[in-house]
């Protein structure tokens, strides 16, 4: 019982900032937007370090935010419930009704890169390393979404800042992975941040990137371990989804970073 355990933080934050009759507007759906607007004013500065116009920055941001939630939605149908949406096709697209995956937003994120890449003929590492920088914070925002719909967190623990999700009528302690993995999200886009203007954009090409799915990703492997399962095939499984789903970012952020730090290519930064 809730009783037996005196350090403990009681959760019961209603998801829904206010309602107007059956319109609703939820912290989720809030801080999931923030993301997009501060990506936006970040990639802004950054742009105009690079004498770079607004124009391509706004054709940048639509295709970042079609590649993300398309491939979120489509990342949960396919990696974790393919059999009820492959047999209810039409409910893909509600994407309301909830359901994202953030393996599925980081593959959006590398096509729809690739296509703007194709399409205003910029170099594709430049374009990875600039959109990692605000990626980890966006990430961050996410998981502060999910723990205000009292979603995606851990399994029991005993440590004194475990959560009681009394809206999922949870009567124990759980671990709040959303905060572990939030904050490991926030001090890894500090440090991109920080790399990025040391050398003022003029680092080796692909190594934000990199980073970024090493640290991310690892950091996701491990705190999973502490998650409880999403879908119920996960319980027969050594590795959950999430953490077979990060090997392949992890293994490419190890072989980008090796390659970047060996040809040591310098993104060039036209100044005026």
């Amino acid at each position: 019982m809730l009783t037996m355990h005196l350090l403990v933080i009681p959760w019961d934050v209603n998801p829904e900032i206010f309602r107007f009759g059956s319109f609703a507007v939820r912290w989720y759906g809030l801080l999931f937007a923030s993301g997009f607007l501060f990506s936006y004013i970040i990639m802004k500065k950054i742009f105009k370090n690079e004498n770079l116009g607004e124009t391509v920055l706004d054709k940048l941001t639509i295709y970042m935010a079609i590649g993300v939630i398309v491939g979120m939605r489509l990342g949960h149908c396919l990696f974790y419930e393919p059999g009820y949406y492959l047999r209810h096709p039409a409910e893909i697209l509600m994407i309301w009704h909830g359901g994202l995956a953030s393996h599925g937003g980081a593959t959006g994120i590398l096509i729809a890169l690739w296509l703007f890449k194709r399409k205003e003929k910029k170099d594709y590492f430049w374009i990875l390393d600039r959109i990692a920088i605000v990626a980890a914070l966006c990430s961050f925002l996410i998981r502060m979404g999910n723990l205000m719909n009292s979603e995606i967190y851990g399994v029991e623990t005993r440590v004194p800042w475990g959560f009681v999700f009394l809206r999922n009528h949870e009567v124990v302690p759980k671990h709040p992975t959303q905060i572990y993995e939030g904050l490991a999200y926030l001090i890894i886009f500090f440090l991109l941040y920080y790399l990025y203007w040391r050398k003022k954009g003029e680092h080796y090409q692909g190594m934000l990137v990199s980073l970024v799915c090493i640290l991310v990703f690892t950091s996701r492997f491990f705190i999973e371990f502490l998650k409880e399962d999403q879908v119920a095939f996960e319980a027969t499984m050594k590795l959950n989804m999430g953490q077979w789903l990060s090997i392949p970012f992890i293994v490419m952020g190890i072989v980008g970073l090796y390659l970047s730090l060996k040809y040591k290519k310098r993104a060039i930064i036209i100044r005026q």
